[in-house]
């Protein structure tokens, strides 16, 4: 039975004590700075294989506390921020690409989810959301808050706040931006840079034109001259293309993947599937599809099998993830997969082979 996100925190209240995106980054090459000496097994197949570090991201919790860790991105300058939840600790971690922490901040964002960086040099922005507190937030790169959003008084489906849970943003060229309200009614909301309502489309349900949770979003920009949005319906475990203006274009099914944002890096697709089979266990695996959206492999699943078309189920490998929940790619097509409900662990890395 598929889980929607009423289940998936109920599921996070019974374990709580169990076990213990991302965007394309500029293109440049950062080296190897982490030692690899201790790297564990190879996960992955045919030109997409690495090796396993799980101690990259590794801190005292004492000084860097971490509950569940949702995404990635990184600035201009080669940091890597990634979103944590929490009340108790602050909610935006930096790291270099040597795992090590160079700042943390913010407690106003304990439900930190998802996160976008966009803008150039000095005038970057990150774009948080927060299902937990009803809201997205535009701050700088040190924290600074720019602009909230509430639910948006503009859609008739929402009739009161708490029903607005996002989860993620994308943003365009021109600064206007879409929020995917994943955890709430499902709607994807465009506005423009100032925060101004623009449109919505979707909404819950089965279709075409409706998700079921619409947990990611991001912009296809491979074909420079048509954009399209890639838009997550977890637990029906697909994705769909959206024109900009909220027109349906096509259905990807993935059986098996209960996906969480989609990642664009070259002609590739990357994701985290967070969950294979139940909430209850812990598993979950990363995706690299190519431009026809085929799966080409699975790091830390089976190998990729299709029969008449058909993705076959993919099998977690046991032991490399904990319910990955975003990947990002960096500039060397090294992964950085931080995780959901896994014991408070800190982001891994894969190394490209």
């Amino acid at each position: 039975m598929k889980k929607n996100y009423t289940n998936r925190r109920d599921f996070v209240k019974k374990t709580a004590l169990a076990i213990g995106a991302g965007l394309a980054v500029p293109n440049y090459s950062f080296g190897i700075i982490h030692s690899t000496k201790n790297l564990g097994k190879t996960v992955g197949h045919g030109n997409f294989k690495y090796r396993v570090d799980k101690e990259w991201g590794v801190q005292d919790p004492t000084k860097v506390p971490v509950n569940d860790c949702h995404e990635m991105v990184m600035d201009s300058k080669g940091r890597m921020y990634m979103t944590t939840t929490g009340s108790n600790n602050h909610n935006i971690i930096i790291y270099d690409t040597s795992g090590k922490v160079l700042d943390s901040w913010g407690t106003e964002f304990p439900g930190a989810h998802g996160l976008s960086i966009a803008g150039e040099g000095s005038d970057q922005f990150l774009l948080i959301t927060d299902p937990e507190t009803h809201s997205v937030h535009k701050t700088d790169l040190k924290g600074n808050l720019l602009m909230s959003l509430k639910r948006p008084k503009e859609v008739s489906g929402y009739t009161q706040d708490d029903q607005f849970k996002p989860t993620e943003t994308t943003v365009l060229p021109n600064g206007d931006f879409y929020v995917a309200d994943g955890y709430g009614e499902n709607y994807i909301i465009q506005y423009n840079a100032k925060g101004e309502y623009i449109r919505h489309f979707g909404g819950k349900g089965e279709g075409d034109l409706k998700f079921n949770c619409c947990h990611g979003i991001t912009v296809d920009t491979r074909q420079p001259d048509a954009p399209t949005l890639l838009i997550t319906s977890r637990a029906s475990q697909e994705f769909k293309r959206f024109s900009l203006e909220g027109e349906h274009l096509e259905t990807i099914s993935l059986p098996g993947c209960s996906i969480c944002r989609p990642v664009i890096h070259g002609e590739n697709i990357y994701f985290a599937v967070i969950v294979t089979k139940t909430w209850d266990s812990h598993d979950g695996m990363v995706a690299v599809l190519d431009k026809d959206n085929k799966v080409l492999s699975f790091p830390g699943g089976s190998m990729p099998k299709y029969r008449s078309g058909v993705l076959s189920q993919p099998e977690y490998d046991g032991k490399t993830f904990l319910n990955p929940h975003d990947v990002f790619v960096d500039g060397d097509e090294n992964l950085y997969v931080p995780q959901w409900a896994s014991g408070k662990t800190y982001p891994i890395k894969l190394h490209r082979v």
